[in-house]
């Protein structure tokens, strides 16, 4: 028999455990993001959906609270890759044209698959402190990129150079509470429309009205 860190049907153990990994996060990202839902998810459940078994669960996890972080980082993930492959085609453009383009990006990456944006703005919330503080580490990068953008245009003399910091929290607040009515079916709008709101917040965020 090969050892822990032989080799076994062509496939290492790092291998085999990464696959099992993956096929525990997919069984989540149905489990968690849809019916039933985290908060009423069970492990047994999990390990039936997932086809393998809950020692295996044990050997990947502590607990489904785990489960739920590491989706959480990787529903952030794809988006954010999204963003990032959307700012480098964008390069050189004005602000408005660039923050449009990356907008379009976040949405359409984010609202793609409802299961994950209900893992990204619905379950995560309320779980316990640590996930609320990963929650906000996660939320706090969107502030960073908004932040840097502004400070970028401000220094090529297309926006006001001032602190962005309050506006870029609040705007990704708005982005965040508008995507999740606009998927809840609160209200009915394209993509274009919601880009094109959005788009028309952050240009009010950047560029308030002059005060007497």
């Amino acid at each position: 028999m090969a050892g822990p860190t032989g080799t076994y049907g062509g496939r290492s153990a790092q291998e085999r455990r990464a696959e099992r990994r993956e096929r525990f996060l997919r069984a989540a990202l149905d489990q968690f993001g849809d019916r039933p839902g985290y908060r009423s998810a069970s492990v047994a459940a999990l390990c039936e959906a997932a086809g393998l078994s809950t020692r295996q669960f044990y050997e990947e996890f502590r607990n489904l609270e785990e489960v739920l972080a590491q989706l959480h980082l990787l529903v952030n993930d794809w988006t954010e890759q999204a963003v990032v492959q959307a700012l480098t085609g964008a390069a050189g453009l004005a602000f408005d044209q660039r923050m449009a383009t990356v907008l379009r990006a976040y949405v359409t990456a984010a609202t793609a698959d409802p299961r994950r944006l209900r893992i990204a703005f619905v379950e995560i919330i309320g779980v316990s402190e640590e996930l609320e503080r990963q929650r906000l580490v996660r939320r706090s990068r969107w502030v960073e990129l908004i932040v840097t953008e502004a400070e970028a245009a401000a220094a090529r003399g297309e926006v006001a150079p001032r602190d962005y910091r309050i506006a870029a929290t609040a705007f990704i607040g708005a982005v965040n509470g508008l995507l999740h009515d606009w998927t809840a079916g609160q209200f009915q709008a394209s993509l274009d429309q919601v880009v094109d709101e959005l788009a028309a917040l952050l240009r009010g965020a950047v560029r308030p009205p002059d005060r007497d």
